[in-house]
């Protein structure tokens, strides 16, 4: 891992990162008190063929009442927020306070740009062997518009 801690914020390059792995690791820094924001959320890799994770989203989004509920998010950057929420114990004020510490964004925003960003060695992709894809790719299929 390489250090990009400016300020006290670790600033974490979803590029390339499997999303699972990446959010577990950030989900136990986050547990031991450090601030982290992820940038290139779209660019974040899923592993698996695109036709049965696209399915397995639409299965997902179909539950619920269509206008009472539940809602889910469709834009990268929340659906990496909601997984690493569900890898911090949410009920408990620890992990209220460890998700606060938590900002996801899609691209670079100007402030980080000077900014050095940090990888997460154990969550690259570069070791997948099987079929992937990024998570831009499954929110325009499963209904995330860009340009909004």
């Amino acid at each position: 891992m390489q250090a990009a801690k400016t300020s006290g914020v670790a600033v974490v390059n979803g590029e390339g990162l499997i999303l699972g792995r990446m959010c577990s690791k950030i989900a136990k820094r986050l547990l031991n008190g450090e601030q982290i924001i992820i940038v290139n959320a779209e660019k974040v890799i899923i592993s698996g063929k695109r036709k049965s994770k696209v399915a397995e989203a639409h299965k997902f989004l179909e539950v619920g009442a269509p206008d009472r509920g539940p809602f889910h998010s469709r834009r990268p950057d929340r659906i990496v927020r909601k997984t690493v929420r569900g890898m911090v114990p949410w009920a408990q004020p620890k992990g209220k306070l460890a998700y606060k510490r938590l900002k996801v964004y899609l691209g670079i925003p100007l402030e980080l740009k000077d900014r050095p960003l940090e990888t997460i060695e154990q969550a690259n992709a570069a070791k997948l062997t099987g079929p992937h894809f990024t998570l831009g790719e499954l929110a325009v299929e499963i209904g995330w518009n860009k340009g909004a």
